[in-house]
């Protein structure tokens, strides 16, 4: 007996699956039913129905028809493109039961073939005195979407597989004219059936080299050569995975305001204005919200608005430095700095100390900071100086912000958002001054490049330029 009940095939258009299916169908007791979970149709172009499931009944219950895959006579699955019904995805991916088949093709070929068939209504070929010739024309910005979209989608299945400890059977267009990969895959479905040999009856559409094929080939090669295939500029990033932080946020009873404070951040100053904003006072917001409670909330106000506010990197980093190591409120954290870091601040909070100390103490803090954001330290990633990009990552697992205001333009921006829930905009508040310094006192050229040093990615993803 198969250690599967069902099996999913994973691929896209142009890949190859037409012939994979065929030699799949091939093997006794296995059958695989077609592009089951395609918008378009159901199974296959022209089909009515799969298992007595119109396309109707299948859009109404999808995990109805799941389940009649699973119980039909045999080993039953089909194919799976990154664009078909997303509601089955996640509850496949995460199933040991479910077989996962996982094809793949260089996408350039897939690209040039799909561009090609597109041309030519031509999608599959079993007589080559039918076949209908053209050369594909090549455009960078389609193909890089392609790109993305095959990327994402092959991420997501690597992700799934990974935390659920599942394995794949992997296999490359190349691999689907080897008998014995064909059979091994048969093996790994866990049926006795084998092949003797491979289908014939599908042919190859477009044998030529890409040269060939495209009609455009140079531009094509130029734009290629020009893709960062091998991901040389991307930011490093090793920061562990950030919750939502709900309890942090704060909701207006009376307006349908939602603030998403950043840590660091002007928290202080838009708490203020956002409690003026309902004549109040701080403690009059509703804080340390539950999940639950937050959707009440955001069900109860329709047009609500959430917000949050990014202060530059080096700003946030000497608020934090002044406020949580020099301030006492992080005492374990600022021994460590002292006695392993060497920073030269003082013993106690308050303690005086001069103001090149106090350049130096940040300039160490900051070397810190991009130590531990690479968790290269023993100290924990605090939020307080988590990069600003995993803040907002944590945020959007359960509501991203519609707006992204920054510190030096909120005043403007907090004024016209009071406008769209139709209040007018209370002053905002000065802001506390850092202690025992202030930024503009120490602020230099080697400080901006130790601080872009530090937070590479939210100076690239929010677009930080020098702070002065």
């Amino acid at each position: 007996m198969t250690r599967f009940h069902s099996f999913i095939l994973l691929a896209e258009m142009r890949t190859g699956s037409n012939l994979l299916e065929a030699n799949l169908n091939a093997l006794e007791g296995v059958s695989c039913l077609g592009e089951v979970f395609n918008p378009a149709f159901i199974a296959y172009p022209n089909a009515e129905d799969c298992l007595g499931f119109d396309k109707a009944a299948r859009d109404a219950d999808p995990l109805a028809l799941l389940q009649a895959i699973r119980q039909a006579p045999g080993l039953n699955g089909f194919r799976f493109f990154h664009d078909h019904d997303q509601r089955v995805l996640d509850l496949l991916l995460t199933d040991p039961g479910c077989a996962k088949i996982v094809l793949t093709r260089n996408p350039a070929e897939s690209y040039v073939s799909w561009k090609i068939a597109q041309a030519t209504g031509q999608w599959k070929l079993t007589d080559v005195r039918r076949r209908k010739e053209t050369r594909a024309s090549f455009d960078a910005a389609e193909f890089e979407a392609h790109l993305e979209a095959l990327q994402g989608f092959q991420m997501r299945v690597m992700r799934s597989l990974q935390v659920t400890g599942q394995t794949a059977f992997y296999v490359d267009y190349d691999d689907l004219q080897s008998l014995e990969v064909m059979n091994g895959l048969a093996a790994f479905l866990g049926v006795e059936a084998r092949l003797e040999g491979l289908e014939q009856k599908l042919k190859v559409q477009n044998p030529e080299p890409l040269s060939e094929k495209v009609e455009n080939f140079a531009e094509m090669a130029e734009s290629l050569a020009r893709l960062d295939r091998f991901n040389l500029s991307r930011t490093p990033n090793f920061e562990p995975r950030r919750g939502p932080q709900v309890p942090s946020f704060a909701a207006c009873r009376d307006v349908p305001l939602l603030y998403m404070p950043v840590k660091g951040g002007p928290e202080r100053q838009v708490l203020q204005w956002l409690a003026a904003l309902e004549g109040g006072k701080p403690r009059d917001l509703q804080r340390k919200l539950s999940q639950k409670e937050l959707r009440q909330w955001l069900r109860a106000r329709p047009g609500h608005r959430s917000f949050t506010v990014l202060p530059h990197p080096v700003r946030r980093a000497h608020r934090v430095f002044c406020d949580k190591i020099l301030g006492g409120g992080f005492a374990e954290i600022r021994k460590v700095l002292r006695q392993r870091y060497k920073l030269p601040i003082p013993g106690t909070p308050g303690g005086a100390y001069s103001q090149e100390q106090h350049r130096e103490a940040f300039l160490g803090f900051l070397g810190f900071l991009k130590a531990n954001l690479a968790q290269q330290t023993g100290l924990r990633i605090d939020p307080h100086w988590a990069s600003q990009a995993a803040v907002l990552e944590g945020f959007s697992q359960f509501v991203t912000p519609d707006l992204v205001l920054r510190e030096d333009e909120m005043e403007a921006d907090l004024a016209h958002l009071a406008a769209r829930v139709g209040r007018a905009a209370p002053q905002l508040a000065e802001g506390p001054k850092d202690s025992p310094f202030e930024l503009a006192e120490i602020y230099d050229e080697e400080i901006e490049a130790a601080a872009a040093d530090a937070y590479a990615r939210d100076y690239l993803l929010f677009g930080f330029g020098p702070w002065r």
